[in-house]
């Protein structure tokens, strides 16, 4: 039985390979974290609008987003929607980095589906008479959210924003199934190249642990100077 080679994984190709997964996993996170929270924070305040149409767009995103598995978005994003567009732009899709840009949309979606219900559910926590006395100083519902209710409420909301970043930066090792040569697909590479399965995948694993451990310490620091206090 081969013993552990720890050489692989400081130095070599093997550990180019694997670092560059890990980095462009970092990078999707990222990416998507500073597009997901505004979209959710936006689906958020759809689902509270005083206007039943706008009430429904946010319930058919959040249902619709939901209740399909995030390998089945993946898998949509990068093998059904470039086939309806236009054939121009398809070929400079394809052309591009079309798995990344595919991650990229099922990782936003997904995860705006689930920040924008905490954050609705940090909103409902505050008293809706604030909201009440708002409009009747003058300020319109938006002006309302933005000056009285939201900075309240996403105070609250970072915990959950918190736990649902962690799941984000799990969710990304599914974007392998698409090509896409984060972490876990570079893992599989090196696996396959070297026969060296154990040392690879104790590199991801370890890697992502890493990564959740220093976001769970985010959470904890959180939670310790920024207490939630009952009313």
């Amino acid at each position: 039985m081969n013993s552990f080679d720890v050489s692989m994984l400081l130095s070599g190709q093997y550990h180019d390979w694997l670092v560059s997964g890990f980095v462009l996993s970092i990078k999707l996170a990222l990416i998507t974290l500073v597009i997901a929270l505004p979209l959710a924070l936006l689906v958020a305040v759809l689902r509270l609008a005083p206007l039943a149409v706008l009430r429904a767009v946010g319930v058919v995103f959040v249902e619709a987003i939901r209740n399909v598995p995030l390998l089945a978005h993946m898998l949509f994003w990068y093998f059904g929607a470039p086939e309806v567009l236009p054939e121009p732009l398809k070929l400079w899709l394809y052309e591009h980095d079309v798995e990344a840009a595919s991650a990229v949309i099922a990782l936003v979606l997904y995860t705006a589906a689930y920040m924008s219900e905490d954050i609705r559910s940090g909103i409902r926590s505050i008293p809706k008479e604030q909201m009440e006395a708002s409009r009747a100083l003058g300020f319109s519902f938006l002006g309302a959210m933005r000056l009285v209710i939201l900075p309240q409420a996403l105070r609250l909301t970072v915990p959950p924003l918190i736990s649902q970043t962690l799941s984000l930066w799990k969710n990304t090792s599914i974007a392998m199934v698409i090509g896409v040569a984060e972490l876990m697909y570079q893992a599989q590479q090196v696996e396959s190249a070297s026969f060296r399965g154990f040392e690879s995948f104790a590199f991801a694993t370890g890697a992502y642990l890493m990564v959740s451990l220093a976001i769970s310490g985010l959470s904890a620091w959180y939670h310790h100077h920024h207490p939630v206090r009952s009313a």
